[in-house]
C-alpha cells in the first residue's frame, strides 16, 4: 500500500486547498470552516512554498484558521521543511485559532514516504500552544525533542521507519491532555529501529493519563508488540488498540487472547494481518460478544521468495 490521496479532514473540517498562484481567483470558503491545505509542486516549483503561504495569508483571515494541512514543498525529496517551519511559526501570532496542524501531507507520486525530508517538528508544538491535534509524515530527518505541551489530544506521526530516536523522544514528552497516540514504527529497511525497550514507557502506562487510543502499528515486530501488550498495564483504561497494517500473525494474535482481558475494548484494529483464519476466529468469537469491534479486513498472504517469514508492512518505501 501506498499513500495515494491526500487528506480529506482533519479536525473534523473538509480539507480544501488553497489555489496555486496561477489559479484564476475565486471565492474562497469561510476561513473557520475548511482545514487549509497548503502545498506547491514536489518537483522544481516556480512558487516557495513559504511564498505560497504568504498568499494565503494575504488572502484569508487567518485570525480564524482553526486547521492547516502542510502539503508539498519544492523538492521534498532533497530539501527539509525549514522555511517552512519558519513561516508558521512566524505567523503564529496571526494563527491564534490554530487548534490542528499536519506537516507533510504528501503522496507516493509526489515522493514516497520514506523519501520525504523532515525536520526537527519540536518548536512546532512550543510555538503553538494551544494545538489539540498535530501530525506529521516522514521519517528521514525527523526530529522531535522533550516538549511538554497541555492541550494536545492527538499525536500522529506516520512513516514507512520511524527512528528508534524519534519514538524515545515521543515517549519522552510531557502530554497530559493527550487521548490518541499513533505510531507507525515501520521497518529497519528504512530506519524503523525502534525496540520493544523504546516502546516501554506507553506500555507501562504511567504516562500519557489521558490516553485512551493507542495504535503502535504498521510494523515488522508486530507480534512482538502484541506479546508485550498482553501484560501492558496501559491496556486496561485503553478505549481503542490498534495494531494494524504490520506483520501481525499468529503468535501475536495468540498471545492478545491468552493475556489480559480485551473485552473492555471498543476496537481492536489488526487490519493488514497474517493471521489464519481459525485464528481470526478465534479474536472474534472470544471479542465481538461482548461489544468489541474487530477489525481484521486485508488479510495478507507472506511473500514465498522471502528469505524471512515474508511478512511485510502496509507502508514501507
Amino acid at each position: 500500500m501506498t499513500i495515494g490521496v491526500h487528506l480529506q479532514e482533519l479536525h473534523g473540517l473538509p480539507a480544501f486547498d488553497f489555489p496555486g498562484a496561477d489559479a484564476k481567483s475565486g471565492e474562497l470558503p469561510d476561513p473557520a470552516s475548511v482545514a487549509w491545505r497548503i502545498g506547491v509542486d514536489a518537483y522544481e516549483s516556480e512558487e516557495a512554498w513559504q511564498d505560497a503561504f504568504a498568499r494565503f495569508a494575504a488572502a484569508v483571515d487567518t485570525t480564524k484558521v482553526r486547521a492547516l494541512i502542510v502539503g508539498a514543498w519544492s523538492d521534498v525529496y532533497d530539501s527539509g521543511p525549514d522555511e517552512v517551519f519558519a513561516a508558521l511559526l512566524g505567523a503564529r501570532e496571526r494563527l491564534p485559532e490554530l487548534r490542528a496542524l499536519f506537516v507533510g501531507d504528501i503522496t507516493f507520486e509526489e515522493c514516497e514516504i520514506s523519501w520525504i525530508n523532515q525536520g526537527d517538528v519540536t518548536p512546532l508544538l512550543d510555538g503553538f500552544p494551544e494545538l489539540e491535534e498535530f501530525g506529521v509524515r516522514g521519517g528521514m530527518g525527523l526530529g522531535f525533542g522533550a516538549a511538554r505541551h497541555e492541550r494536545l489530544r492527538t499525536l500522529v506521526v506516520e512513516s514507512g521507519g520511524l527512528p528508534a530516536e524519534v519514538v524515545r523522544g515521543v515517549a519522552s514528552c510531557e502530554l497530559p491532555s493527550l487521548e490518541n497516540l499513533d505510531l507507525w514504527l515501520g521497518t529497519s529497511g528504512y530506519g524503523g529501529d525502534a525496540e520493544l525497550a523504546d516502546l516501554e514507557p506507553f506500555l507501562a502506562g504511567t504516562r500519557l493519563p489521558e490516553l485512551r487510543c493507542l495504535a503502535l502499528r504498521n510494523s515488522e515486530i508486530q507480534d512482538e508488540i502484541a506479546a508485550a501488550l498482553a501484560a501492558a498495564p496501559v491496556v486496561a483504561r485503553l478505549e481503542v488498540l490498534d495494531l494494524s497494517m504490520g506483520t501481525l500473525g499468529d503468535q501475536g494474535a495468540a498471545a492478545l487472547l491468552e493475556g489480559q482481558p480485551l473485552t473492555h475494548l471498543r476496537k481492536l484494529d489488526l487490519h493488514h494481518h497474517f493471521v489464519s483464519e481459525p485464528m481470526a476466529e478465534r479474536i472474534r468469537g472470544s471479542l465481538e460478544p461482548s461489544g468489541v469491534s474487530v477489525d481484521l479486513d486485508d488479510e495478507q498472504e507472506p511473500w514465498d521468495d522471502d528469505e524471512d517469514n515474508g511478512r511485510f508492512t502496509a507502508v514501507a518505501e
